[in-house]
């Protein structure tokens, strides 16, 4: 059988194109392999399952046969590339200019998304600080009354203008031609933005049951690019208004928040809570740090096919529509292309190091979990499993043995 050629006519970091030609014979054996599948499975009517003739197969399932044909012939070319090259891919290869005539070899272009050599020279000696602020009075207090609020019930309030972090139930209707068309009921607390500043604005002058109208501006930064500076002219009616009534901040509101048996005891937890917090938030700011001072003394480069696979990523978790992916790239790619940095130094360190973490540990972590969670070791990592959550944890605790090592390599001071 003739080998099938694989040329690679394009490389950068993180990418390569190859050209891949296959001989007439090879594609013809594939299409005879898919033939003898569909036949040995075919029910046709006269003839028994199996023994239907091959050129009747190959014209009932013409579409299937050349599917198969063709993912056969792309499996063992992508084998041939990947042995001759000695690639190192994070993904699939892309297909393209696929062309496929009868009797001529089948030619296509594999585009692959490559993981890129790293030659990390330097990755200690850095001097860094782990500065974990105090925790203030006004802090602990702020947390208190956002505790509060949220055990605050809304009570409607009559005769009265609504203020800021007023709950608010309005009709918004466009107006044409001075009449008021295709009323919407919105409901939002003030003061949050959830509505443009001209309508808050607009609002806060009204009692409970008045109407405005009103021509109202889009501003500049808003989020859909089309309005940004756009008039509208609507018609603003305010239904209701409710407000909080917070609980008195005193040892009775201590126990309904847990086990404190006073206001102080729910104060020091508040603070010891608040604590942590800015620990983990230090500790996290240090390895940023960390990670920032190796990628430029190193000078750690993103490849671009990188940058936009993770801005894709993005993209689909915050549901960003198609017409606005071009306006979501130019804004976040500088947090794209940090995040493939840092991925890219500490992939290498886990490998250079073989720092991943073992079965053994992920065991162990799982237990850990399960015995914070009062449920049994196997329950939770039958569950983590199921919602594909499990790699999640055994990569932090990859990343725990990362920093650990790097760290080490460093010196801490703490302020």
């Amino acid at each position: 059988m003739p080998e099938i050629l694989v040329k690679k006519t394009r490389t950068e970091p993180g990418e390569a194109s190859l050209e891949v030609t296959i001989p007439p014979d090879n594609v013809k054996a594939a299409e005879d392999r898919a033939t003898k599948f569909y036949q040995e499975r075919a029910r046709l009517p006269g003839f028994r399952q199996g023994k239907a003739p091959a050129a009747v197969v190959r014209k009932k399932f013409a579409d299937g046969i050349r599917e198969e044909t063709l993912r056969e012939l792309v499996q063992e070319s992508w084998r041939v590339a990947q042995k001759q090259e000695e690639l190192k891919p994070i993904a699939d290869p892309h297909i393209h200019n696929l062309k496929w005539e009868v009797g001529a070899p089948v030619t296509f272009e594999f585009h692959v998304e490559l993981k890129p050599e790293l030659n990390l020279q330097r990755l200690g000696g850095f001097r860094l600080t782990r500065a974990v602020p105090a925790i203030t009075t006004a802090q602990v207090d702020a947390q208190l009354t956002t505790m509060r609020e949220q055990r605050a019930p809304w009570t409607p309030v009559a005769n009265e203008k609504p203020k800021p972090k007023d709950l608010v139930d309005i009709i918004i209707a466009t107006r044409e031609n001075g009449e008021a068309k295709d009323p919407q009921p919105y409901q939002f607390v003030l003061g949050e933005g959830r509505a443009i500043p001209d309508v808050e604005e607009r609002i806060m002058a009204l009692l409970p049951g008045e109407s405005v109208d009103a021509t109202v501006r889009f501003p500049d930064d808003f989020a859909e690019e089309a309005k940004r500076g756009q008039t509208r002219d609507v018609q603003l009616t305010l239904r209701e208004v409710k407000r909080q009534e917070l609980p008195a901040l005193d040892d009775a509101f201590a126990r309904e928040m847990g086990d404190f048996e006073s206001l102080d005891a729910l104060r020091n937890a508040v603070a010891a809570d608040l604590a942590k917090d800015a620990e983990r938030e230090a500790e996290a700011k240090m390895r940023a740090e960390l990670v920032q001072q190796i990628v430029e003394a190193n000078n750690v480069v993103a490849p671009r096919p990188l940058v936009e696979r993770v801005l894709g990523a993005y993209a689909q978790a915050y549901e960003i529509p198609e017409d606005r992916w071009s306006q979501f790239a130019q804004e976040f790619r500088g947090v794209a292309e940090s995040q493939v940095r840092r991925d890219l130094v500490l992939d290498h360190v886990v490998e250079s190091q073989n720092l991943r973490a073992t079965e053994a540990e992920l065991d162990q972590k799982v237990q850990e979990l399960a015995e914070r969670r009062g449920m049994p070791p196997a329950q939770l990592y039958a569950s983590l499993e199921k919602a594909k959550r499990l790699r999640d944890v055994a990569r932090s605790l990859t990343e725990e043995k990362v920093f650990a090592y790097l760290l080490s390599q460093s010196t801490v001071e703490t302020a």
